[in-house]
């Protein structure tokens, strides 16, 4: 084990964590009992062909967690009580099931080096950093209530102003006040399911759909029923059965690049959504989170209906910032109101440092070129990882027109979960095609993110992990 630390501190050359993570996974998995003695200096040094001095620091580290205590004169000895034994620490990542945490996990997780084609997000380079800048050093002179006061829970007003503005531009009419800001997108579903659902009721999703989704709705306890998703929107035949067999609650959807399929709603379709979901009094929560992401903007649910059953939903992770987490509700006035309610019960006031934040970005004349140049850079990194996984008998299910993700099937008999933990070994993260089906029927399937998809290595670990 000892010349696979030291060939992965080689690599990294972050010898200080290695060695305080060799120490960790020993103490994790038993190996080292509390009371043992740790090797000396010297001789941990040697073992890992490393300075002494590194090993002094890391030592110090543990010490000052508490994990391990140093004895003078008598050597580093691991703490008296007995850790949990973490199954993680003892066994690979790749030992994880793959499920809609899966992903999202090694992701989050990963060390900086990893290749991540399977994550949902723009590569940090990719994001408007300079404008990012330019509004933080703004905010640093700004008054000192921004900076240290509760945020309204409502939130932001000129924020929401803009938001309004911004809807109207897709047809959606929403007043500022029919809007309110969250955390994210995540936290928006959340209290959107907080206050609408109970557990046991039952949700319709596509199938596929955004894994979160699923992980969100396991957490509320609530039956999920996926719809099969077509190039233009849901199945409706399939729809309206689920309607009939199930009586759902809620249908959580992505009307514009869908996500993992990149597809969009036709408007056939979605006035055929929105009579069924009339019949079957369904309240419809619309996540428009890719919006900047669109060449040509699909049709909206919320433009449709005008908030009579829909939530209009959205963030600014894929744009503006994953760091500055934001996100906004429009829904009619009345549910605005409770949800302001469960948003002071759950996180109190508004975040106003990071609202203010994403208004400078996007007010900022330089974010509309940065959009513009995107959404450029996507469709060619989209042609690219389409040619790139030609070779390999992967196939795109369609061509979006535009966006981040690129949905495809692999060559017949290959299991898509099967390759991504053999990738995992390689330190390539991606998402196979169960995560995002609530039927399990995916099995064959990738979803590619094409801006983290231009390392020519993503390839070369994809055709040794498909070798039968």
């Amino acid at each position: 084990m000892d010349q696979a630390i030291a060939h992965d501190i080689a690599v990294t050359g972050s010898r200080v964590d290695h060695v305080m993570q060799t120490v960790r996974q020993r103490i994790a998995s038993r190996a080292l009992q509390p009371g043992a003695r740790l090797p000396s200096i010297r001789q941990f040094a040697a073992s890992l062909k490393i300075s002494p001095s590194t090993v002094v620091e890391a030592y110090d580290r543990l010490v000052s967690e508490g994990l391990i205590q140093s004895r003078p004169g008598s050597g580093f000895y691991v703490s008296g009580h007995q850790s949990p034994l973490v199954l993680a620490e003892i066994a690979p990542r790749l030992d994880r099931a793959v499920d809609p945490f899966w992903v999202s996990r090694q992701a989050l997780e990963a060390a900086p080096e990893t290749l991540k084609p399977g994550c949902g997000w723009l590569p940090p380079s990719w994001f408007p950093e300079r404008e990012l800048r330019r509004a933080l050093r703004d905010l640093s002179r700004a008054a000192d209530t921004l900076l240290t006061d509760y945020g309204s829970p409502r939130g932001l007003p000129p924020l929401r102003q803009l938001l309004a503005r911004r809807m109207a531009e897709r047809g959606i009419e929403a007043s500022p006040d029919q809007i309110l800001l969250t955390e994210s997108g995540v936290q928006a579903l959340d209290f959107i399911c907080r206050f609408l659902l109970e557990p046991g009721d039952t949700v319709l999703v596509d199938d596929p759909c955004y894994f979160n989704f699923l992980a969100l709705l396991r957490a509320h306890q609530v039956k999920v029923i996926g719809v099969p998703f077509t190039a233009n929107g849901p199945d409706i035949e399939r729809f309206a059965a689920a309607l009939s067999e199930h009586r759902p609650r809620l249908y959580i959807t992505n009307s514009g690049l869908q996500n993992p399929t990149g597809a969009s709603l036709s408007p056939v379709t979605a006035h055929k959504v929105l009579k069924l979901a009339e019949a079957a009094n369904l309240t419809i929560v619309e996540d428009d989170i890719f919006a900047d992401f669109e060449q040509d903007p699909a049709p909206r649910l919320a433009a449709f209906d005008g908030f009579e059953r829909v939530i209009h939903i959205g963030s600014f992770s894929k744009t503006v910032s994953a760091s500055a987490r934001l996100g906004y509700i429009a829904a009619r006035p009345d549910w605005i109101e409770g949800l302001i309610d469960l948003k002071i019960a759950g996180s109190f006031g508004g975040n106003a440092l990071s609202a203010a934040l994403t208004l400078a970005v996007l007010k900022d004349g330089g974010y509309r070129h940065h959009v513009t140049t995107l959404r450029t850079r996507l469709a060619t990194a989209m042609g690219e990882t389409i040619r790139r996984l030609a070779p390999l008998g992967i196939t795109p299910w369609l061509e979006p027109r535009g966006g981040l993700y690129l949905w495809c099937r692999l060559p017949d008999g290959l299991d898509s979960a099967e390759i991504a933990r053999k990738a995992l070994r390689d330190n390539v993260i991606l998402a196979p095609g169960n995560v995002f089906s609530a039927s399990q029927t995916a099995g064959d399937f990738f979803r590619f993110n094409v801006s983290q998809s231009t390392d020519p290595r993503i390839y070369e670990v994809l055709a040794r992990a498909m070798e039968r």
